[in-house]
């Protein structure tokens, strides 16, 4: 019997080492980081209030900026904030960042900039956010995008009132024709714990193995606009979702509790997720986390895919 105990013992404890958290990288300038991307050995991050698009080199030191506002105050104040909830690197090598669309017309914005001349394009996304709600989005709060092969995904995040997380699926350039723009929702997750609502706040897709990776988290709000309570964070991670594209609905087929891996994730809100590597074995995550505390936390984490 004791044998039998000690060999679980040692089963459990390997299993939970098959992830790691290798770092933690502090921005205790930057507020509110709430979407990442990561593209040539550069990270790009934007925050729900910051006044400025973050580039970091791949030391994740800080090495440049991309003024989007003017505003004097250290965080743009809540009733006008962009809410510009998430970044992703599109086809043609733009950065596409994209508001909430939680509340008109401040959130329904964008922006489209070039890596490489900080040339910057605004957007306003108001045709295409009315039609998501036309098409059965109850409430808007877009809080993840990325692109997949001919695709862009964006997620709408639930809230505790509004018990449903979706994914939409669109044309990799829907901005320029938001009419006519395809839309298909799937509803990605089940929610049955009344007590809870796992929120899903960001998302990155993995060419080399056809992941979608879902950074997901719990928090206590009832609407698509006020901040609640820090619960906990959860990467959700759905195999061959280029097969899934017509689905109505999908669950993950992995889920990691963050806490799990490491207790440094205690408390923290993780709001978005890039690929920095990924090798046959294994997936390295670079994860942002907000905190509502007027800084920022980054999370590299090397994900087994055994």
């Amino acid at each position: 019997m004791t044998r039998l105990l000690l060999l679980l013992s040692i089963f459990f404890i390997s299993c939970s080492k098959k992830h790691k958290l290798q770092e933690t990288i502090q921005l205790p300038h930057y507020p509110s980081s709430s979407g990442i991307s990561y593209f040539k050995k550069q990270v790009y991050i934007t925050g729900d209030d910051a006044k400025h698009l973050l580039i970091l080199d791949s030391n994740y030191l800080i090495k440049d900026s991309v003024t989007l506002y003017s505003h004097t105050e250290y965080k743009i104040p809540k009733a006008t904030k962009p809410d510009l909830e998430c970044v992703t690197i599109t086809a043609t090598n733009k950065l596409l960042i994209l508001g909430s669309g939680s509340s008109i017309p401040y959130r329904n914005t964008g922006w489209l900039i070039d890596p490489v001349t900080k040339q910057k394009d605004s957007l306003r996304l108001d045709t295409f956010y009315r039609r998501l709600k036309n098409n059965g989005l109850e409430e808007i709060n877009i809080e993840g995008v990325c692109a997949i092969p001919g695709n862009i995904i964006l997620s709408n995040r639930g809230n505790k009132t509004n018990r449903k997380n979706f994914l939409v699926l669109t044309r990799k350039d829907f901005w320029i024709n938001q009419t006519d723009a395809p839309v298909t929702l799937i509803r990605v997750g089940a929610n049955t714990d009344s007590t809870v609502f796992n929120g899903v706040s960001g998302l990155d897709y993995s060419n080399k193995s056809d992941r979608l990776l879902l950074t997901v988290s719990t928090e206590d709000t009832r609407n698509s606009i006020d901040d609640g309570t820090i619960g906990k964070s959860y990467l959700w991670i759905v195999e061959n979702i280029s097969a899934k594209k017509r689905w109505k609905a999908i669950n993950p087929d992995k889920i990691i509790d963050l806490e799990d891996v490491d207790d440094r994730f205690k408390g923290q809100k993780v709001e978005s997720v890039c690929i920095l590597a990924e090798s046959d074995n294994s997936i390295t995550l670079l994860l942002a986390a907000d905190n509502d505390n007027g800084s920022s936390t980054l999370f590299r984490v090397i994900i087994s895919k055994e």
